[in-house]
């Protein structure tokens, strides 16, 4: 294993000194609140042409969305994104410095969904939201400027789980997507792997605090099977292009490379990326090795539509 890239150990470090107590710990209020004290101010946000917050109806509800547009080119492709935070914690301000970046280092329009959340809703309300809003987005490509056969969706942890799992609906209901990104995703909840006996403690996200988000998204364990949310039961031939980033200090590390190579075995055009020296949330987090792994990441995505 490599060591650990020093501005982690300072995260790190700055976790331990806020002491709060555990996640999982605590009721899903407390945890939002914890949460938010753990998510430091944005020292540059980077600057979009046009950030505009709406909502879309799904089913009878609204939906939060938030709209970013690089230029006022007409026909760009767009990113649909999945905030993480294990379907309980999270929004459209904690997603808005990985949007910003996407955004202008990708040349996509971006939607970012604030989907409900657990134990208040639970599966499969975050994935019936995400995937409501990205059937409207392929619906309305036209008054949103955007060209609908280049749309990509994506999501880091439990975005990426959500991520996964509309990718392989949009598949099968014939909403064409161009591409995936999933950012050190959920597949299944399977806590007894390497990476989570190796990672279990220490490193940000926990093995215990992954089974409570688990108990809170899907409390009937009959149903953690279900495609939805493991999306590696599912066959995953004819999936769009994906990018799936994991990192070397996570739990998810292993569940991640494995639905890669289970994508890649099955005719999946996959473009694997492991980094060995960080934690998972590092993508989402205003230092430097998080923006240029997001700026990579954003250059990759639109490379895979040329």
């Amino acid at each position: 294993m490599a060591q650990l890239n020093p501005e982690i150990l300072a995260v790190l470090s700055a976790i331990d000194e806020a002491q709060i107590p555990p996640l999982h710990t605590l009721s899903a209020a407390e945890a939002r609140q914890a949460f938010l004290k753990l998510r430091a101010a944005v020292a540059e946000p980077t600057q979009i042409s046009e950030v505009t917050d709406s909502t879309v109806p799904v089913a009878g509800r609204e939906v939060p969305v938030r709209i970013y547009r690089p230029n006022t080119q007409p026909d760009l492709p767009v990113l649909v994104w999945l905030h993480g935070g294990g379907w309980v914690l999270g929004d459209l301000e904690s997603a808005d410095l990985v949007c910003r970046d996407l955004c202008h280092y990708s040349g996509f329009v971006v939607v970012s969904v604030d989907y409900r959340l657990a134990p208040e809703s639970v599966f499969p309300a975050a994935f019936d939201d995400s995937y409501g809003v990205t059937r409207w987005v392929y619906d309305n490509a036209s008054s949103l400027g955007i060209d609908p056969q280049k749309i990509a969706i994506g999501g880091d942890s439990a975005g990426g789980n959500l991520a996964a799992a509309i990718a392989i609906a949009a598949r099968d209901q014939q909403l064409p997507l161009c591409a995936q990104l999933l950012v050190y995703p959920v597949i299944q909840a399977d806590l007894d792997n390497a990476s989570f006996r190796e990672n279990a403690d220490g490193y940000f996200l926990t093995k215990p605090m992954m089974a409570w988000f688990w108990d809170q998204y899907v409390p009937d364990k009959t149903q953690r099977n279900d495609i939805r949310v493991a999306p590696i039961n599912a066959n995953l031939r004819g999936l769009p292009p994906a990018i799936v980033l994991t990192v070397e200090y996570d739990p998810l590390r292993d569940e991640g490379i494995a639905y890669a190579n289970a994508m890649l075995a099955q005719g999946v055009n996959v473009h694997p990326i492991h980094v060995s020296d960080t934690i998972h949330g590092y993508f989402g987090m205003d230092i430097e090795c998080g923006k240029s792994e997001r700026i990579d990441t954003a250059h990759l995505l639109r490379e895979l539509l040329q």
